[in-house]
């Protein structure tokens, strides 16, 4: 695979300035396990960890989260993926995959970003690294494994720990030609903006001690959604990225029974409405000579019922007419009736699931590991969960 960079606002093949454009997945909850990916209440994994070592104890524990590893995703996905015509997934890890203590990393967890990275180049795909959970959590959600505060803004040990954390890394993929590059950090929220900016300035030169190749994939504040507060970054090779999730009511189905366009009472949202919200990232981008990546977008999949296929035909059309690059969030999930949850679902209702309550997803996994530990696993693995055929259908068209 050719090695990518930035050249005059674009991505291209560093040997000869050829555009490549960037438009795939994510493989979301697989290295960064996320509450809802399992039909459980959104909650920090931390939970999950602190609920399981009663039970099964340290060792059980190790063995789960294997076993959850091994099967989630493995060669056939990435297979499957280059099958619907995307050429990129952009990878969340939690930090603890591979620092188990404060600066120390273990092998095990990088195997798991090297098997990814080695299948992905197998089918002609680019990985795009993202640090989703970084120590202490960048933001007060649960989805950055956080009881509610955001501790690495508050601790400059743990900014010094996602220092280090990149620069081992960066050292450790430099010559690796099928990273497309590194998502320094998924999602931050915090008020001091003079703080983010010297926190990426740190990592950025963390990574370009080691790594002059690899493409820096910056997001904005706020849920990737503020670039303005961007600075100009002493760098050639960054991209700036954004995550859409608009209009969130019909997205995540908050409110039920929306249907795409909307109009009435939940306001108005159109194909006309997110050009211009995007074209004002795109201005903005153009002044940084950047590209822009969105790193995250995607709905609730209902079948079609209410036209959320034509959200993501209208979204991805905007995407492309701009010259974005995209991954959808995201490959997989088992079926919830709320948040983005991918291009192929789990439906079935084993105990482990458990749609009906009142404990649901990994709250009951304590209990049933012991005994029904075959059947969840086999439950993970993708040929159990069911393409949703709409979506993906667009994804082709427009890849």
């Amino acid at each position: 695979m050719k090695k990518l960079k930035i050249h005059k606002g674009k991505i291209v093949q560093a040997d000869n300035n050829k555009p490549v454009y960037l438009r795939g997945c994510n493989l979301g909850g697989w290295l960064m396990m996320e509450a809802y990916f399992l039909h459980t209440p959104n909650l920090p994994v931390k939970d999950l960890t602190r609920q399981l070592l009663p039970a099964i104890g340290k060792k059980g524990v190790e063995d789960f989260y294997k076993k959850f590893r091994d099967n989630f995703i493995v060669e056939a996905d990435l297979k499957r993926i280059a099958s619907f015509g995307l050429n990129v997934v952009r990878l969340p890890f939690h930090h603890g995959l591979i620092e188990k203590t404060p600066f120390k990393y273990d092998k095990e967890g990088l195997t798991y970003l090297d098997r990814a990275i080695s299948w992905a180049k197998k089918y002609g795909i680019y990985v795009i690294l993202d640090l989703h959970g970084a120590a202490g959590s960048q933001n007060h959600d649960w989805h950055s494994d956080s009881y509610g505060e955001a501790l690495l803004w508050k601790d400059k040990k743990n900014q010094e720990r996602t220092y280090a954390l990149w620069e081992f890394l960066a050292n450790r993929y430099k010559n690796e030609t099928a990273v497309a590059g590194y998502d320094l950090l998924n999602e931050a929220v915090i008020a001091d903006h003079v703080l983010l900016n010297k926190f990426y300035n740190n990592i950025i030169k963390a990574i370009r001690k080691n790594d002059k190749n690899h493409i820096l994939f910056i997001e904005g504040n706020k849920w990737a959604q503020d670039l303005e507060c961007l600075e100009f970054f002493e760098d050639d090779n960054y991209a700036l990225s954004i995550h859409f999730y608009e209009p969130i009511q019909f997205t995540f189905n908050m409110t039920p029974h929306l249907t795409y366009p909307l109009k009435g009472q939940q306001g108005n949202w159109d194909k006309s409405v997110t050009a211009a919200m995007h074209a004002k990232y795109a201005k903005l981008a153009a002044t940084h000579q950047a590209p822009i990546f969105v790193g995250e977008f995607g709905v609730n999949y209902r079948n079609g019922f209410y036209k959320e296929e034509n959200w993501v035909k209208d979204t991805v059309q905007v995407f492309n007419s701009l010259g974005f690059h995209w991954t959808y969030w995201t490959y997989k999930a088992i079926k919830n009736a709320m948040f983005p949850d991918g291009l192929l679902s789990y439906y079935p209702n084993p105990p482990w699931v458990r749609r009906e309550g009142p404990v649901t997803g990994w709250n009951t996994y304590n209990k049933l590991w012991a005994t029904r530990k075959k059947d969840m696993v086999d439950s993970w693995r993708s040929e159990n969960f069911t393409e949703n055929p709409k979506v993906i259908q667009v994804l082709k068209k427009y890849a």
